[in-house]
């Protein structure tokens, strides 16, 4: 894809709609609301890279309430022409249709690979990547089958998504404090996945989520790794503006 002449494309994630109150996530949500209201004047595309909700469930007939702003914003830019694209983190991995069929945005679980005026770019969530974090990749795998799934679509949606979003709120990232400073390119996972796949394929940008620590790290003479922070403590973004990639803190 050539961006046209004076368009953007814009990333973000970890927005984690929905803690650690509901006054406090409200907040979040406007502040969203007005950055995507003052990007689609030039963005070209818009990719929302996981864990966009704190708790997300999908059941047939139900979805999480809430979240409404930014649901309509969303709609709204997307009826625009705007190309909204999602990726499923690991809070709201089980997002199945519900965006595709109601928003016409589509919904990736898998990294993927993009081509931008001749820029190569590996997007995704970032969990579960790289060395190490071994017990949380087992569990993936049992909270992505389809039978894991299903069972737990059995389960009331007052208690399903009640109970999705106690063990949700465990860990560090919901106490409004920092995650751990970056650790170096030997302890960053991420990191040691960008040079693994850096042996056998080339990209100009990784991007990724998840670290929720904004990082722009040199991989080499010609490759960035990119972590997006996220909208807790940072408000951070990037933006491609056809030439360079560049990571940006939202100041309303």
């Amino acid at each position: 894809m050539d961006l046209p002449i004076g368009k953007k494309i814009y990333f973000a994630s970890d927005f984690h709609l929905g803690i650690p109150d509901l006054q406090t996530s409200i907040a979040r949500e406007r502040r969203l609301c007005a950055w995507l209201n003052e990007i689609s004047i030039d963005a070209a595309q818009i990719y929302l890279v996981g864990d966009i909700f704190d708790t997300w469930f999908e059941y047939r007939n139900v979805v999480p309430k809430g979240f409404l702003r930014f649901m309509g914003k969303i709609a709204e830019l997307s009826d625009k022409g705007i190309s909204i694209e999602v990726f499923s983190g690991n809070h709201d991995l089980w997002m199945k249709g519900y965006f595709t069929d109601e928003l016409n945005i589509p919904v990736h679980h898998e990294p993927i690979c993009r081509t931008f005026n001749g820029k190569k770019f590996y997007i995704g969530h970032g969990d579960g990547l790289g060395p190490g974090d071994h017990g949380y990749k087992m569990l993936k795998k049992v909270l992505r089958n389809n039978f894991s799934q299903w069972l737990y679509r059995r389960v009331h949606p007052d208690t399903g998504v009640g109970l999705a979003s106690w063990f949700s709120r465990l860990g560090p990232k919901h106490a409004d404090m920092p995650e751990k400073p970056f650790l170096g390119p030997e302890k960053e996972w991420l990191v040691q996945f960008c040079y693994e796949k850096l042996k056998v394929e080339y990209f100009d940008y990784f991007i990724f989520g998840h670290r929720h620590i904004a990082i722009d790290y040199i991989l080499n003479d010609k490759s960035h790794y990119i972590n997006l922070g996220d909208w807790i403590i940072y408000d951070s973004y990037a933006v491609f503006d056809g030439t360079n990639l560049s990571l940006k803190f939202y100041k309303k």
